[in-house]
């Protein structure tokens, strides 16, 4: 009897999350410098880590022996202070993709179904078929989340709906008011989940705060690998009621978050100049890459996060090209986009560098 046999019939036909391959796995299979080779696939800080979390890193190595805060209680005051609300209303995963699951542990069943844009994160679609569950997709509208569809797909037995705001992988963001509107109107038996794992992207993301005081049924996912540039330590959170919270946490893992993770993250908080320029940078980015493509007659989605969607005919050989030339993108054709890549805004030589590149092979 082998071990296909004896696995759950779930396990046999869940997905596979693809991540985005790394610079090593591409320099060895192509014969290629490492050091030659530029990642702009998987939505990464190009400017690399706050460096007031790699200090406050580099010391909680020196206490490796100790077990790691297992409640994450610093961490969860000083994220209280900033979002100014209370240490009991957040619960800290390892990396949001882990609040994603602790929230289908906590709601989601067989029979049970969840709302989602489509396209959007997969790991939504891939956590829900994980607990049984069905996904409900709702097509996107001029790349956005079109919330009146969303809410018209609610049915008796939806226990979820996700935002991505802005959403990966357009870079797209729904604006206050309408998110506001939306999460105001759903039912009592669902509970919106609104992702915001690129809001500091954004000039002015919205504040969904008034949804958590008035006592709607809301979280909110943050994470620390995108803007902070920990994306290597794992380590996400997310903020609602106190009773949601508290459900969270008893799915939750002992020791979910390393120590590390967790000096890094406190000390990220405190690295608002280093954020702040990651944005500014970020948006600079972006402004170039939407001029390069507009020389070229590229269309393109116009986006507020730190990555963007680019048609160039033929998405997968266009990924296959630009690797032999030692750039990483995300070909999405697993999003339903085979015409598309998803290309992470980079440093200003490495957006030149992949104009270039991609006007050789468009």
């Amino acid at each position: 009897m082998n071990y296909e046999s004896l696995a759950k019939t779930s396990v046999l036909t869940q997905p596979v999350y693809e991540p985005g391959k790394p610079i090593e796995y591409v320099a060895r299979e192509l014969g290629l410098d490492p050091a030659g080779i530029i990642k702009l696939a998987s939505n990464e800080n190009p400017f690399g880590p706050s460096p007031l979390a790699v200090a406050a890193a580099k010391a909680a190595l020196e206490h490796g022996e100790l077990y790691p805060d297992g409640g994450c209680y610093e961490l969860r005051r000083k994220l209280a202070a900033r979002h100014g609300l209370h240490a009991d209303q957040f619960v800290v995963g390892n990396g949001s993709n882990e609040i994603i699951e602790l929230l289908g542990h906590a709601f989601v069943g067989a029979g049970d179904e969840v709302v989602m844009g489509a396209p959007a994160f997969v790991v939504y679609k891939l956590v829900t078929l994980l607990f049984g569950a069905k996904a409900v997709e709702v097509p996107l509208r001029d790349w956005h989340h079109d919330l009146p569809a969303i809410a018209a797909a609610i049915t008796p037995r939806t226990k979820l709906v996700y935002v991505c705001t802005p959403n990966n992988p357009t870079g797209t963001a729904n604006t206050e008011v309408e998110l506001l509107a939306f999460v105001r109107a759903l039912p009592d038996h669902v509970i919106a989940v609104i992702d915001e794992a690129y809001a500091e992207y954004v000039e002015n993301p919205p504040d969904l705060r008034p949804l958590i005081r008035e006592g709607r049924k809301v979280v909110c996912l943050r994470t620390f690998s995108k803007i902070y540039g920990l994306a290597s330590l794992r380590i996400g959170y997310g903020y609602g009621s106190p009773a949601l919270a508290a459900l969270l946490n008893r799915v939750r893992q002992p020791f979910n978050v390393n120590a590390i993770a967790q000096a890094a993250a406190l000390a990220a908080l405190d690295d608002t100049a280093f954020a702040t320029r990651c944005a500014a940078e970020n948006r600079r980015g972006l402004r170039r890459i939407e001029a390069g493509c507009r020389e070229r007659g590229w269309n393109f989605v116009p986006s507020v996060a730190n990555f963007m969607l680019i048609e160039v005919g033929d998405g997968g050989r266009v990924f296959e090209a630009l690797q032999r030339r030692g750039i990483i993108v995300r070909p999405v054709k697993s999003y339903g986009l085979p015409r598309w890549v998803r290309v992470t805004v980079g440093t200003e030589e490495q957006n030149e560098r992949l104009l270039r590149e991609l006007a050789a092979v468009v």
